[in-house]
Order: C-alpha cells, then structure tokens, then sequence
C-alpha cells in the first residue's frame, strides 16, 4: 500500500511527557523529517495555529471524514474528542522525499506501528514517574485538576503499552532524551537499526 521507501518515526508518550519537545528536536536536527499534523475535533488552544498544531474539525466534519476513509487511522481518545492521521497529510510529505514524523497518542502510535510496520520507527517517551508527570501537568497550567486526574489515570494505563514500541525513551534529563532520540532515529533513517 505504501511505497517502499517511505520512512516514519512515531512518537507517542502519555500527556506531559515531553514527546512535543522531542518531536521539535528531532524536525530541527536536519535528518529530513517532516511532521505530520494530525486533525483533532478539540478545542484550539491559545497559541495553536490550525493547519501547523492541528487540523481543528468539528465533530461531524472529523465523522465525515471517517466515513469517506480520509484518516489512515483515527481514535476517540476522550469522549468526544477525536484524533486521526489524514491520509492527504502523509501523501503530501511523501511527495516532497521526505520521511514523516507522527506526534501522536499511545493507541495512535499502536496503530501506525501496524499499518506501517518495519518501515516506521515506534518511539515511546516515558515519563520518570507518575509523580514527575503529575507536576509537569501542573506546571503546564493548561488543565483543571479534575483534567489532570484523569491525564494521569490515563497514563498509567498508556505506560502498559510502552513493550509495544521499538524503543522506549525515560525522559528523566531532557538534554539526555534529546540525544538519545536524535541518534535511534538517525540510525533509522540514515544508518543501522
């Protein structure tokens, strides 16, 4: 189905984690990637830009959507709430010769694992702890403690699915896990698994 040089990295992380940080290293480290922005039936937050963040849908857009198979793959992560990689976006990056990095959740990440097999690269980023994780989801200052709660519940069940992926990142340093992720996925792209 898709070209056999086509190459992916999939980042996938429970929220808080630092896979965004991650994912912003790895598009200015020149290894050719391009990211490939997911659509989400969310709310926009302050300084998002749709089209660059997200694609933001509406709930029956993202539906239609689904239903003309737009998405390669898609889930509803909250109730409500959904994600999905378009397959337009990944034609689009394919076309320019460049790899696609996918900045997405857990089960997002399962899924793309699946239907790209050993043409991606399946990088979780682990959080330090569940204490760690909560403080960062603090700090971000984006979320209700009720919306922390449930990210941090949701969490631990993510963490259950790290065996799932290729590699898995302990995000304790951030300069470490920068590292790190650079050289697994220039071994990828460019060198040897």
């Amino acid at each position: 189905m898709w070209p056999e040089e086509l190459k992916v990295v999939i980042l996938s992380a429970p929220s808080g984690s630092g896979k965004t940080t991650i994912a912003r290293h790895l598009l200015s480290a020149e290894l050719g990637l391009e990211f490939s922005v997911s659509a989400c039936s969310r709310d926009k937050r302050p300084r998002e830009t749709d089209g660059k963040d997200y694609y933001f849908l509406s709930i029956e857009e993202f539906k239609k959507q689904i239903d003309a198979g737009g998405f390669i793959e898609w889930e509803e992560v909250y109730q409500g709430h959904f994600y999905g990689t378009l397959r337009s976006d990944i034609e689009r990056i394919h076309s320019l010769g460049h790899a696609i990095l996918f900045d997405v959740d857990v089960k997002g990440g399962i899924n793309l694992k699946r239907i790209f097999g050993k043409q991606a690269l399946a990088l979780f980023i682990m959080p330090p702890s569940i204490q760690a994780l909560e403080q960062r989801l603090k700090n971000r200052g984006t979320d209700s403690p009720e919306k922390i709660s449930l990210r941090l519940a949701k969490a631990e069940y993510e963490m259950t699915f790290a065996s799932g992926f290729d590699v898995t990142i302990v995000n304790d340093q951030l300069e470490t896990a920068l590292r790190e992720a650079e050289q697994v996925v220039r071994n990828f792209l460019h060198g040897s698994e």
